[in-house]
């Protein structure tokens, strides 16, 4: 399968280069790592074994990628007014895009550009960052959950999976994009937001009482406006939140994306990650107090960062 890569960072590096190695035909836009792994290929190191790929086709500008069979958009979210001029050079009448972006909202700009059809969502629960140029790290974790945009389950998206599966990317069909969207924000609320404004990693904010009520709270406004989304199957509270909670202990002292963005002076994923879940939990009257609180104080110090 000939596959395209927008938004070469640390997660369509990791999953590029395992499909790669799987022997599927890839072709990464990259910016930071361009001269490094174009000269000297790509690094993976990884709890499950480190590799070496000598030759990437690396390339700055999608025109050079030309027509794929799949496009994988990794592309940080605040960039998605840069989304559709990036992923049209790739696309043919046949080609499937399927994001796996933070938040809400992705799959609704790829779908006003490109058609419906054409779009598959999914989640990615993946510890890993970018190294030195040309180096990627896998940390823990690493499963994909995908599903259509418009439709249930359907032969395409099990085929995605057994792609993925077949590369040593664990892949889950999935029938329910919203649903599967609205559990990742469970995770990715409470801890992308209070590491990032705490500059503190997953360990310290759950070993503090006080810090891990707060997540508990978070969790239970976002899988209460979650239930209201018109979902296949209620999230069951309780049993999903203790097992979120669980999982990120067992992770030790992770950082996650938003808080290695801003201590590095990046954008944050605001409006995909709170700003469109809150609109969309305000309209299903089940609005989120404390993440609203939590976003206005994201916005506050990001508008302080900035000249």
């Amino acid at each position: 399968m000939r596959i395209g890569i927008i938004g070469s960072g640390a997660l369509g590096l990791y999953y590029g280069a395992l499909l790669q190695r799987a022997g599927h035909d890839l072709h990464f836009l990259l910016r930071r790592d361009f001269e490094a792994i174009s000269h000297t290929g790509l690094d993976v190191t990884s709890p499950r074994g480190d590799f070496h790929l000598a030759e990437v086709n690396c390339y700055r500008n999608s025109r050079e990628i030309g027509p794929v069979d799949l496009v994988l958009v990794g592309l940080k979210a605040y960039a998605n007014d840069h989304l559709v001029e990036l992923t049209r050079p790739l696309v043919a009448a046949e080609t499937t895009i399927l994001t796996l972006q933070n938040g809400l909202g992705n799959e609704d700009v790829l779908a006003g550009a490109f058609g419906a059809e054409s779009v598959v969502g999914g989640v990615a629960f993946l510890c890993c960052n970018r190294g030195k140029p040309g180096t990627v790290h896998h940390l823990d974790q690493g499963s994909i959950r995908i599903a259509e945009f418009t439709k249930g389950p359907s032969t395409r998206v099990e085929q995605l999976a057994g792609i993925f599966n077949q590369a040593g990317i664990p892949c889950e069909a999935c029938a329910d994009l919203t649903r599967i969207r609205w559990e990742k924000l469970v995770w990715n609320i409470p801890f992308n937001g209070l590491c990032a404004l705490t500059n503190l990693a997953t360990d310290r904010l759950l070993t503090c009482p006080e810090t891990r009520q707060l997540i508990t709270e978070m969790m239970q406004e976002v899988v209460a406006a979650a239930n209201r989304q018109g979902l296949s199957k209620p999230i069951d509270g309780s049993d999903f939140i203790e097992h979120m909670l669980q999982l990120t202990a067992d992770m030790g002292a992770y950082c996650p994306s938003m808080m290695i963005d801003r201590r590095q002076d990046s954008p944050l994923e605001l409006d995909a990650i709170y700003g469109i879940p809150l609109q969309r939990a305000t309209m299903a009257a089940m609005p989120m107090p404390r993440v609203a609180m939590l976003h206005a104080l994201l916005e506050a110090t990001e508008q302080k960062s900035k000249p």
